[in-house]
């Protein structure tokens, strides 16, 4: 069997920010091996091997957040949701020195961190292998002609399709309308069933959310959180 060839592919956005705190350079060396899921990118696994999540976390359900930020919604979800396992990806390595400090303060045992870009993931996670997936507070890249570099578009939509399981839940959390409007004109076509039956089913947070940080500063500046739900079908 021959070895895949990599695609091209370009990423937009910061892979790092201010200096890195002494304690978080100590995260990084510290936690981020152990934390790993395993051979992701593909200088480490070339073939493209999937990843055994069956022995990641026990035979526990798989979630998947795309873009974790600081961490604070993952690590939440994983303090709430022992009974699951939780897949975070993130190539900001400061997002990812963040998540690792909140994950070694609440001792959460059940998430695994790949800091890179989530399209390596989908290479080698099984078919049908999540069965709940996070899009929250994307970059929003609001101009028209950077439209093509946000998440909700093919390039992310079919294989995030692949990856999930029939009636898995994909939620997406954003404050920019226009990112709602794309969301809702291209999730659907990709075999996603959007859930909302009222305003109130957008308009309202999910029973276990908590607020990130990015919700905070839009709430801030006087921008509305929109709350999508929608099913793999």
């Amino acid at each position: 069997m021959s070895t895949p060839i990599r695609p091209r592919r370009n990423f937009y956005g910061r892979l790092k920010g201010k200096t890195l705190k002494q304690s978080q350079r100590g995260y990084l060396d510290e936690d981020l091996g152990p934390l790993s899921p395993g051979p992701v990118d593909w200088a480490a696994n070339p073939d493209r091997t999937p990843l055994d999540l069956d022995a990641m976390f026990g035979g526990r359900p798989t979630w998947l957040e795309i873009g974790f930020g600081g961490g604070e919604h993952m690590v939440h979800q994983a303090a709430s949701h022992p009974d699951v396992g939780i897949i975070g990806c993130e190539p900001y390595i400061n997002g990812v020195a963040m998540l690792l400090g909140k994950i070694r303060r609440a001792g959460v045992d059940n998430v695994r961190v790949h800091p890179g870009d989530v399209r390596d993931m989908f290479d080698v996670l099984p078919e049908g292998a999540i069965d709940r997936a996070f899009l929250l507070y994307p970059d929003p890249w609001p101009k028209a002609r950077h439209h093509r570099r946000r998440f909700v578009t093919p390039e992310h939509l079919k294989p995030l399709h692949r990856v999930l399981r029939p009636g898995a839940i994909f939620r997406v959390a954003t404050d920019i309308e226009d990112y709602v409007r794309q969301t809702l004109e291209q999730v659907p076509q990709h075999g996603f069933e959007w859930l909302a039956e009222g305003p109130s089913d957008w308009r309202t947070p999910w029973s276990d959310w908590i607020s990130t940080r990015y919700e905070q500063k839009a709430l801030r500046e006087g921008r509305t959180p929109h709350y999508l739900t929608f099913k793999r079908i």
